[in-house]
């Protein structure tokens, strides 16, 4: 059973939904109120929205139009910053270049600029130098006259002057040090060369002067001696012949002496033909004419007449006595009979404690 609480609640439900619809009403025609009465302000402000919008993408295009304006300004400005640096630096290394040129024309030519302008510039004539092949002109050439200067032809010349420069290969810095060493060296070996030139034509001299004396000395030697063997010879053989033969007369300072021995009834004239004691006797003759055409104080002979026979021992003490006229023999002999022609014996013999012992004897006065 419904009480009293339930049937007041729908009457409350009903009445509050007609007064929030006639809330709602009212506020609606108060909103409809202010729209008719704000319609021309909001017009007012549209317009003044949109002429504000316009004004706002004007300015927008304005600032895009003038940052673009700006940006070409500033390359346009970097690009006149970068070409006058270029112009400055471009002077700088023209200034740079005609300083080294100056330099250089000082150091290696001695002269000035002014100088080398005035004597060398392109108002001068330029002498022609080479061929028309590029060769060098040489002393048998006859020298072309001047051509004006033409900046392009000289700018070849120089080009293959550089090139044929450059073909020569590097520079030796020490070049006229070396120079200088080797015309020394050359000075002094020049020096040497002359001094051995005229050494080796003093020495010549002195060998033509040796040569002409013992070319002298000789001849006289061998006439004087030859002409001792002929008379020795025929003494020690008798009824032989002896004689000295130049193998080369024509020559005095190359020629050889032969021995022609012919002893009594032979008819040979080698030596290597005779026996061997006639080629010891030779032997003898031969020195014995040496002694008597060149005669010495004192002669010393070791057992030269130890191969002879007694008659041909008695034709060797002969000639002994003929030298001892004037001069003193030293005789090394085994021979008595030699022994027994001696003025004083020396003799070494050999005593029984083994002790060896000289023991002289005078025997002539």
């Amino acid at each position: 059973m419904p009480t009293a609480s339930d049937s007041v609640s729908p009457r409350k439900s009903s009445t509050s939904a007609r007064d929030r619809a006639r809330h709602r009403h009212v506020l609606l025609d108060e909103q409809r109120h202010h729209e008719r009465a704000d319609g021309p302000a909001r017009e007012a402000a549209d317009a003044e929205r949109r002429r504000a919008d316009a004004e706002r993408v004007e300015a927008e295009t304005a600032l895009v139009t003038a940052r673009h304006e700006a940006r070409d300004r500033a390359a346009e400005l970097d690009e006149l910053v970068e070409g006058s640096h270029r112009d400055e630096m471009a002077r700088i290394e023209q200034r740079m270049h005609l300083e080294q040129l100056t330099e250089k024309a000082m150091s290696e030519l001695g002269m000035e600029a002014g100088t080398l302008l005035a004597e060398y510039g392109p108002d001068k004539l330029v002498p022609v130098l080479t061929r028309p092949d590029g060769s060098a002109l040489t002393a048998d050439d006859e020298v072309p006259e001047p051509v004006p200067f033409d900046r392009e032809e000289q700018t070849r010349r120089a080009r293959r002057a550089r090139r044929t420069l450059d073909q020569l290969g590097r520079i030796n810095p020490l070049a006229l040090e070396e120079f200088d060493a080797l015309n020394e060296r050359h000075q002094f070996l020049a020096t040497q060369l002359e001094d051995l030139r005229k050494t080796r034509k003093d020495l010549q001299d002195i060998i033509t002067e040796i040569d002409d004396r013992v070319q002298e000395v000789f001849t006289r030697a061998h006439a004087d001696v030859a002409r001792a063997f002929d008379e020795v010879f025929p003494r020690l053989f008798p009824g032989g012949e002896g004689h000295l033969v130049l193998t080369e007369p024509d020559d005095m300072l190359a020629t050889g002496v032969d021995i022609e021995a012919r002893p009594a009834g032979k008819k040979v004239k080698r030596m290597s033909l005779l026996s061997g004691g006639e080629r010891s006797l030779v032997a003898v003759a031969f020195l014995f004419s040496l002694f008597i055409a060149r005669p010495s104080p004192f002669y010393i002979l070791d057992e030269v007449e130890a191969a002879l026979d007694d008659m041909n021992l008695s034709r060797l003490l002969g000639i002994y006595e003929e030298l001892r006229k004037d001069s003193q023999l030293l005789v090394i002999t085994h021979q008595k009979r030699t022994m027994e022609k001696a003025d004083a014996l020396y003799g070494v013999t050999m005593r029984g404690d083994g002790v060896t012992t000289v023991i002289s004897q005078r025997l002539a006065e």
